[in-house]
């Protein structure tokens, strides 16, 4: 027994030791678990620092959320305007009048980083880059980033443009629920203009791609103000992590400290389910709708992050439902259910109806309240 808590002991003054110097070079930086946003590691993340390219996540939350509801199609072509292919720094060398698809222009975000393609994106979706920097601005409100502006679409270095590492990652952890910007940021080269004099090379800047196990994704970033940044994701063992670090000397030193601290996470922590997706974990009531109540289920699965060889984690949940004006469509969101640990909240997750609430017709009401009316409880 005491060999045991001897061993215990010295595991976590190992591992405690080993996080003190994690990322020890960068100005900032952050690991967390994706799908309960729990922090394994931090360091100044709440500083505000330029966010160079890594600003671009916002930019494609923005642009994923018009593809999925239906705004922006992937094969719609979008003329390139002349300030989209003016801008400098990395580009695809898009050419005013050229016509490229929402596809291949995504492409070149996620992949060479281009300023010329989200620029064009950015005017497609909001008529202008300023117009769409309100909407970056707003969508950081409503993900509570207390230490976000945006003044461009693109990371360019400007004053008053700036985030932090905690920000990013919870950038990247939305970013990350549109799980086909992946399937970009995970692919290491690509061609632009196929089958013409003017096909592109493309060379995804996030050389971890390649290297390290897991990684499929997610933004680097340099300026001469920023120096080199990244936010990485990488996923094993059904746990998906997000680094972020900032203000790092060389992409070198950038790739190594990414790769320790994803390193960090993996080995010495593990997720589990304690609410699988699609589980009733309560009812949506409406006395005014076709149904009266409906299931409430959970939208994925709820997991809750445990260190390796600690006690298991005693993690209590409750549903809160808010009312919303009917109808309601089959997996709208209704409520959250919020995970606690000795009576705190720890994350909180939307759950959704599990089907559709209609509108209940006249018809019904009318013969709903002769009801009550005959049970003594006449709604008028």
């Amino acid at each position: 027994m005491k060999k045991l808590l001897l061993f215990l002991f010295m595991f976590l003054f190992i591992s405690r030791a080993y996080a003190l110097d994690l990322a020890s070079n960068s100005k900032s930086s952050i690991l967390i678990e994706a799908s309960t946003g729990e922090v394994i590691y931090e360091k100044n993340e709440d500083e505000r620092r330029a966010p160079a390219s890594m600003t671009k996540m916002m930019s494609l939350i923005l642009i994923m959320e018009e593809i999925e509801n239906g705004n922006l199609k992937w094969n719609e072509k979008i003329k390139i305007s002349e300030n989209a292919a003016s801008m400098g720094g990395s580009q695809i060398y898009l050419e005013a009048g050229e016509y490229m698809t929402v596809n291949d222009l995504v492409k070149g975000i996620c992949m060479a980083s281009a300023n010329d393609a989200v620029v064009a994106l950015a005017e497609r979706i909001s008529g202008s880059e300023e117009e769409f920097v309100n909407k970056m601005n707003k969508k950081a409100k409503l993900l509570n980033l207390n230490n976000t502006n945006f003044k461009n679409a693109t990371g360019l270095d400007e004053e008053g443009h700036y985030s932090s590492a905690k920000d990013m990652a919870l950038i990247a952890r939305e970013l990350v629920k549109h799980k086909k910007i992946l399937e970009y940021s995970s692919t290491f080269e690509d061609y632009l203009r196929q089958n013409t004099n003017k096909k592109f090379w493309l060379v995804n800047t996030n050389k971890l791609i390649k290297t390290y196990e897991g990684m499929d994704g997610l933004k680097t970033g340099f300026t001469q103000n920023a120096l080199y940044c990244l936010t990485a994701t990488a996923t094993r063992n059904n746990m998906r992590l997000i680094g972020v670090v900032m203000g790092e000397k060389d992409s070198k030193t950038r790739n190594k400290e990414m790769s320790d601290m994803l390193d960090y996470g993996f080995n010495l922590y593990k997720v589990k389910t304690i609410v699988k997706k699609g589980k009733v974990v309560g009812r949506y009531e409406d006395n005014k709708s076709s149904s009266l109540s409906t299931k409430v289920i959970t939208k994925e699965d709820i997991n809750v992050l445990n260190k390796k060889g600690s006690k298991k984690r005693k993690i209590t949940y409750d549903i809160k439902i808010k009312k919303k004006m009917l109808p309601i469509k089959k997996g709208d969101v209704v409520g959250k259910l919020i995970a606690k640990e000795n009576g705190n909240k720890i994350f909180s997750v939307d759950v959704v109806t599990e089907s559709d609430v209609k509108k209940a017709n006249i018809i019904e009401l009318y013969l709903r309240n002769v009801g009550e009316f005959i049970n003594g409880n006449y709604l008028f």
